[in-house]
């Protein structure tokens, strides 16, 4: 945890103040509820306790979140960058694979998928002018899969108005459910069976994608 919050402390300078917030906040209301509701000397040491212990467990939870922002921080705008949330940021109910679904090897753009309540999600990751056509191909795909599922697009890139990396996990959550549980998983099953073969194999790093050959 000690090499978590110097890390954390290095990339994001409002990181320590908020902790210092976080923990100080709860350490008052259970001082001043110690003093104005406290008959003895007992339950005023509990409410000091219960103040203390609010205190640290709400400096851990900033401490996770700021310590989340600045690791996405760090590859932000790096090919592979919105793989990194699919695999570890998605919230309860999503479906998503850090392998894109659709990839430009020249240019490394890529087109990430998720399923869940909200419907299919396309996340295109590069300049809107580069995977604007990419996003369009791949929304007109699932349209044709899965009629009558709704489809969001989001966009992680340079380019203003566009999602931050660390937002992406939360932007999904608030998209309006449309899909049961069960419609969920048949959704997510179909768009799978389907998926063709990309030219990034599972686990190869995207820094390293290459073009495929041309048959001779």
């Amino acid at each position: 945890m000690w090499d978590v919050f110097q890390m954390t402390r290095k990339y994001d300078k409002q990181a320590l103040p908020l902790m210092l917030g976080g923990f100080l906040l709860p350490v008052v209301v259970g001082l001043l509820l110690a003093f104005l509701l406290s008959g003895n000397v007992f339950t005023m040491v509990l409410w000091i306790v219960a103040g203390v212990f609010g205190g640290v467990l709400l400096a851990i939870v900033v401490l996770g979140r700021r310590a989340e922002r600045a690791a996405y921080s760090q590859i932000e705008g790096q090919p592979g960058a919105v793989g990194a949330v699919m695999r570890s940021s998605l919230r309860r109910g999503w479906r998503g694979s850090e392998m894109p679904v659709a990839v430009n090897s020249k240019t490394r753009d890529a087109i990430y998928r998720a399923v869940g309540r909200g419907g299919v999600v396309l996340i295109s990751e590069g300049p809107q002018s580069r995977t604007a056509r990419m996003l369009d191909e791949e929304r007109r795909k699932v349209a044709r899969t899965v009629p009558n599922v709704a489809v969001t697009t989001i966009s992680v890139g340079p380019d203003a108005g566009a999602t931050p990396l660390h937002k992406v996990a939360g932007a999904l959550t608030k998209i309006k459910p449309s899909l049961t549980k069960t419609e969920v998983a048949a959704v997510d099953n179909r768009l799978s069976s389907l998926q063709s073969a990309l030219p990034i194999p599972k686990g190869v790093d995207p820094n390293r994608i290459r073009a495929p050959r041309q048959p001779r």
